[in-house]
């Protein structure tokens, strides 16, 4: 028997390891791994818990339709992972393991450990790459190195991808009669070592829902996705990271549908369809990165130097932060739609990022962490990516001396507050003309109700370049 290892690709197209275990003949089952312990030790959301559940639920279901039984073992950390598949194989008949490849290095490390253990009872493994367009290690510069820079990686990744191609894995075909799926709320277990297990109905889960939404962006957003992406009360951009996260549709999906829809696949800023192109190569390059710089998984700042910068600490700065209770109303509102949705749009990741790092001189990784906590699209590369750019800890990173501006940031990309007064309910009445700046307002109408600005951003950015000028000295 074959048994494919299911873990961040909780799809039946595009799938490799799902696709090869399915060439023959010979009979075929999938597995999952529920981690309750480990999850909690990587900070996984609630949120994205459920969310994933609920799609092996679905998936489940889907297999069950084409004979493949789905088997889920409760294993609470990665250590126990190698003998919990062992025991597994050797019960089931296994001879072959399928699985697409992790790119972190606590999940690498597992899987390395289960190619050890299984092939000492005659079980071989197979890893393919279900995780990337191309696979880490594919682009590198001429001395065979990892880009450091995003710009010259993704003229490689385009250069690459035109001389490669690739190619899209179709669904698996029935392989027996359909069998009974029991649905994840029907078991005790599960539900005992994670909670209720009740979807969020903002989020549905299912490939199709996944192609749905993919759909609707390229009809309707993709074409302005460069002028609309970082306004946060418009619908710009393709809201499909959650579903990206769980594997739930492949990158790949995302290029060929982009391509079909332009009828060409854009190559620069010129042309249509580029702009939201490129951020799937961001999502590339962040992952690449964390495969070739292992160190990256485990807490350590990209720029090596950066590791001494002299980190405040400040436990109520951070809970204010937290909670959306900085005085600045576009961080504010930001972090409370993330308290609340499980999601924040990119732009104010970038906002509140810098916020806590520039302004409230807070370690990045206490924010990295929080985000990976409340993420439904919680994903190590991107989260690490994102909050080392902005710390100016980490690969192609703004200059020091770039500090975000979170009153100016909130004018320009929520211009009339719309997406404000949605979120910091205090402000829900004020006039637009004050809604970046309402303390005097909100003073003139006798209301003590949205707190005074935490710092004062322009000597807490000056604050932010002393200390990476210190580093020079």
């Amino acid at each position: 028997m074959k048994l494919v290892w299911l873990r961040n690709d909780l799809r039946l197209a595009d799938n490799p390891a799902l696709r090869h275990a399915c060439a023959g003949d010979e009979p075929v089952a999938a597995l999952f791994i529920i981690s309750p312990a480990q999850w909690r030790q990587h900070k996984m959301a609630p949120v994205r818990q459920r969310f994933m559940l609920a799609q092996v639920d679905e998936l489940g279901r889907e297999l069950a339709a084409l004979g493949i039984p789905l088997h889920l073992l409760r294993v609470e950390t990665f250590a126990e992972v190698p003998a919990a598949l062992a025991d597994l194989c050797r019960e089931q008949g296994v001879t072959q393991l399928y699985a697409n490849q992790a790119i972190e290095i606590d999940e690498q490390r597992r899987d390395h450990a289960v190619s050890a253990a299984l092939a000492e009872q005659g079980v071989s493994c197979h890893w393919l790459n279900g995780c990337c367009v191309l696979p880490p290690g594919r682009v590198l510069t001429g001395s065979g190195d990892m880009f450091k820079v995003f710009t010259p990686f993704s003229r490689a990744w385009l250069k690459a991808l035109d001389e490669e191609g690739f190619v899209i894995h179709r669904a698996p075909a029935p392989r027996g009669e359909p069998l009974p799926w029991h649905p994840l709320a029907e078991r005790a277990w599960v539900d005992e070592a994670l909670g209720e297990l009740t979807a969020d109905a903002r989020w549905p889960v299912g490939e199709a829902e996944a192609r749905r939404r993919l759909n609707d962006f390229l009809e309707q957003a993709v074409l302005d996705y460069g002028e609309t992406r970082d306004f946060p009360a418009i619908a710009g951009t393709s809201v499909l990271s959650p579903y990206l996260a769980a594997g739930i549709i492949s990158p790949r999906q995302c290029v060929a549908a982009l391509q079909q829809r332009l009828g060409y696949r854009p190559q620069s800023n010129a042309q249509p369809g580029f702009v939201w192109l490129n951020e799937l190569v961001w999502r590339e390059f962040y992952r690449h990165l964390l495969v070739l710089i292992p160190t990256l998984s485990m807490n350590r700042p990209f720029k090596p130097e950066t590791a001494a910068l002299s980190w405040s600490w400040d436990p109520d700065a951070f809970t204010a932060w937290c909670e959306g209770r900085t005085g600045y109303p576009i961080v504010d509102a930001a972090m409370r739609c993330l308290n609340a949705t499980g999601w924040m749009h990119n732009r104010l990741r970038m906002i509140v990022a810098s916020f806590l790092t520039k302004d409230l001189h807070i370690h990045w990784r206490l924010g990295e962490d929080y985000f990976m906590s409340r993420l439904i699209d919680g994903d190590l590369a991107a989260n690490n990516g994102g909050w080392q750019w902005a710390a100016g800890t980490g690969a192609d990173a703004a200059p020091y001396f770039r500090v975000f501006n979170p009153t100016t940031q909130g004018q320009r990309f929520d211009p009339q507050g719309e997406f404000i007064r949605t979120w910091v309910t205090e402000l829900a009445d004020i006039p637009a003309a004050y809604v970046h700046q309402p303390h005097d307002w909100l003073r003139l109408k006798g209301r003590q109700d949205y707190p005074a600005p935490m710092v004062d951003h322009a000597v807490a950015r000056v604050r932010a370049i002393e200390m990476f000028r210190s580093l020079e000295k």
